[in-house]
């Protein structure tokens, strides 16, 4: 099969998207749009053998994420299979439907590690954002993962809403104790590229944000680690997406579609294969979806000719297709391409639209399933 020539590795990072159902209804969600159409998930058996076969092909790390995976009431038994396996597993989780009990049949599973998610420093931004009332239940099960000896790891998603907190927001992690903190910007695929207008922070935001953080960097050092990460959007050279295109990560959808990203069912002409109908093994070696952007081939220009071609693999093939129409043409996010004026004249008209009144904002289109199948109908024609 073409490309295996110049990518022999094993997919060494499993995501499992157990459930795109979530309690929360975050603007900004990296979930597909299409989360409504999700509807038949992969059953715990189904899950248990993907498991195995990932760890067979070499897995071993494994993410349980969603949506929201707390939902899932079998996430104990496949933690403990899990465990059985080896893996070292980590749950992604905005920690509502969590509780003590839960944490405690979690350690007793095996479960490695927690990371919780919050929305915002202040309580009133916080469940706006999440469209629910749960910032003081984020606090009380922040706090009980850290009694428990898992690593306290916070997650916090930047953009135009809550980047001006975000002073309060490192503050807020200092109080928990926590560990690690993603400072995680948003990244335009999914819920967020559809609210771009309204959640793209302006040059003067970024700018100050990126001097707080640095600036906590060097007051927690030793203590804390945060990890802070500007939008792709304002670089000027693109990350190498997933490490390579089926290189490292492996996604596995709700529905058992396999992925070498989250976001790669949006290009056109990519069939995921499913794991009820295939191997791991045969996914990741022969399918036509896992081969289709591997190795250098696949390139045209500049990337074919450019010498950090085998660094950054010409950037992120979602993004390229957001913004150009075409998977196959670099990250405009490069300043070699072509298309890289143009995303900075689109960023240069958000700005614009920033620092107008707010009445001339649109409403944020937050992630639920009415959204859903309202874009799922205008997409479609209907």
């Amino acid at each position: 099969m073409a490309g295996l020539e110049s990518n022999q590795s094993k997919p060494l990072w499993l995501l499992a998207e157990l459930t795109y159902r979530c309690p929360l209804q975050c603007p900004y969600c990296a979930n597909p749009i299409e989360i409504a159409k999700y509807k038949d998930e992969l059953s715990t058996d189904d899950w248990i053998r993907v498991m195995q076969q990932g760890r067979k092909m070499g897995a071993t790390q494994l993410g349980f994420s969603g949506g929201e995976p707390l939902v899932r009431q079998d996430l104990e038994e496949l933690i403990i299979e899990a465990r059985r396996l080896g893996y070292y597993t980590n749950l992604i989780t905005s920690g509502v439907g969590m509780d003590e009990n839960r944490i405690k049949a979690f350690k007793k599973a095996g479960l490695d590690h927690i990371q919780v998610s919050f929305q915002a420093s202040s309580e009133e931004l916080n469940n706006y954002l999440g469209g629910s009332k749960t910032f003081q239940h984020k606090l009380e099960m922040a706090r009980l993962v850290k009694e428990y000896d898992y690593p306290m790891v916070l997650n916090i998603v930047l953009h135009r809403k809550n980047v001006d907190q975000i002073s309060d927001i490192l503050d807020m992690t200092i109080d928990l104790k926590a560990d690690y903190v993603e400072l995680a910007s948003a990244q335009y695929y999914g819920w967020s590229r559809i609210n771009l207008d309204q959640l793209l922070p302006t040059r003067v935001q970024l700018d100050r944000a990126e001097s707080i953080a640095m600036q906590y960097q060097k007051k927690m050092k030793g203590k804390m680690k945060i990890i802070y990460v500007i939008p792709d959007y304002f670089e000027d050279r693109p990350k190498p997406c997933m490490n390579g295109w089926g290189s490292i990560f492996l996604t596995i959808a709700p529905d058992g579609s396999a992925l070498p990203c989250h976001s790669a069912a949006q290009l056109p002409g990519l069939e995921p294969p499913n794991v009820k109908d295939h191997s791991v093994e045969w996914i990741w070696d022969e399918s036509p979806a896992f081969n289709k952007f591997r190795g250098l081939d696949w390139m045209q220009e500049p990337c074919r000719s450019c010498p950090d071609k085998e660094k950054d693999f010409g950037g992120c093939r979602c993004q390229a297709y957001m913004l150009t129409g075409d998977a196959t043409n670099a990250d405009p996010v490069c300043d070699k391409s072509p298309h890289h004026k143009a995303l900075h004249d689109d960023m240069d008209r958000i700005d614009k639209l920033a620092g107008q009144t707010n009445s001339n904002e649109k409403p944020l289109i937050f992630r639920n399933m009415k959204n859903s199948l309202k874009a799922m109908k205008e997409t479609a024609g209907v």
